[in-house]
C-alpha cells in the first residue's frame, strides 16, 4: 500500500487559504479516482483507500493543525504496513517555488516548512518523497506568514483548477513509476508553446 498525505489546517478558516493547497490536492486525486474520505479519529485525520494508477492507496489529510501534522503520519504507519522510504509522498505548500510551479523529491529537509518538520520529527527520518507545490513569495514588504494564511488572489483561482489537474497527473506518475523516474518529468515543468 502507498499513503499519499496532504498537508494543511482544519477549519473553515483556513480551507481556501494558499497554506491548504496539500489538502486541496488529496480532495482533487480523491473526487477523481472516487476514494471517499472520512474523518478517522484513531488516526487523527480524514481517510479513504482506493486504487490509483492501479495501485492500492491510502489518502491521508491530518487534523492536527499544521505544525503537528506528524502525529496523523505516524499513527497511519503504525496502522497499516508502509515503508515511508518507499511508500509515503506527501504534498505541501511552497513560498519558494513560483505559483502553480511543482516540484518532487525523493527526500530532504524540511526546508521551514513546519508540517514536514514535524513529520521528520515524529518519524526520525527524512528519506520520504514529497511533492511541493508552488505558491510564489508575497510582494515586498508584506508579512509571509499573512501571504500563506491569505487566500488564492482572483488571477490564481482561475489556473488553480488546471494546477491541481497537473498536480494530480504527477501524483500518479510517481505511483505508477516511481519517483525517481517520475521527477524529470515532473520537475521538468509543463511544455513551453512554439510557434510554427
Amino acid at each position: 500500500m502507498r499513503l499519499v498525505v496532504g498537508l494543511g489546517n482544519p477549519g473553515a478558516e483556513y480551507e481556501h487559504t494558499r497554506h491548504n493547497v496539500g489538502f486541496r490536492i488529496v480532495e482533487h486525486i480523491a473526487a477523481r479516482h472516487r476514494i471517499a474520505m472520512r474523518r478517522e479519529r484513531r488516526l487523527q485525520a480524514k481517510f479513504g483507500i482506493g486504487s490509483i494508477a492501479g495501485i492500492e492507496t491510502a489518502l491521508l489529510e491530518p487534523q492536527t493543525y499544521m505544525n503537528l501534522s506528524g502525529r496523523a503520519v505516524l499513527a497511519t504507519l503504525d496502522a497499516y504496513p508502509i515503508d515511508p522510504a518507499t511508500d509515503l509522498l506527501v504534498v505541501y505548500d511552497d513560498l519558494d517555488l513560483p505559483f502553480g510551479r511543482l516540484r518532487l523529491r525523493a527526500s530532504g529537509g524540511a526546508g521551514g516548512h513546519n508540517g514536514i518538520g514535524d513529520i521528520q520529527q515524529q518519524l526520525g527520518r527524512h528519506d520520504f518523497a514529497r511533492l511541493r507545490f508552488g505558491i510564489g513569495r508575497p510582494p515586498t514588504g508584506e508579512d509571509p506568514i499573512a501571504h500563506v494564511l491569505a487566500p488564492f488572489r482572483t488571477d490564481e483561482q482561475t489556473q488553480l483548477g488546471a494546477h491541481l489537474d497537473a498536480a494530480s497527473d504527477a501524483i500518479e506518475l510517481a505511483l505508477a513509476e516511481g519517483v525517481a523516474r517520475a521527477m524529470n518529468r515532473v520537475n521538468a515543468g509543463p511544455p513551453t508553446e512554439t510557434t510554427p
